[in-house]
């Protein structure tokens, strides 16, 4: 799978040649994850309709889903105004954090910003 040129045109990737990935549940708009996507990632999720992502850790692409069974249906993709990052919108089967729970933004640490600290 090749990823049409006038997509690839308009992203600016990373040093690594990567771009971010933010995936949010399409029925509730939770922000999901956070992931890395280089061409072959990008060209294979709209060539598929499932999450490819590449792993920097393994150094190749992974299917989400593939060993878990949780995976994402891409209903849409975006390309963000500087064409750095990506958005995905997915129907998601199972929880989507490789920790078990839904979102990767479950943990309960939470930054609190200034005007919060003053209040308190």
């Amino acid at each position: 799978m090749t990823l049409d040129a006038a997509v690839s045109a308009r992203l600016k990737r990373n040093a690594d040649g990567l771009i971010a990935a933010v995936v949010v549940e399409h029925a509730t708009s939770d922000v999901l994850m956070m992931a890395w996507m280089n061409d072959d990632a990008l060209a294979a999720t709209l060539a598929t309709r499932r999450g490819t992502y590449w792993s920097r850790s393994r150094q190749k692409l992974w299917v989400k889903g593939e060993t878990s069974g949780h995976y994402q249906h891409v209903r849409e993709v975006r390309i963000d105004c500087d064409g750095d990052t990506v958005l995905l919108r997915v129907d998601q089967t199972g929880p989507a954090c490789h920790t078990g729970t839904h979102t990767c933004f479950d943990t309960e640490e939470r930054l609190l910003l200034a005007d919060e600290k003053e209040l308190a």
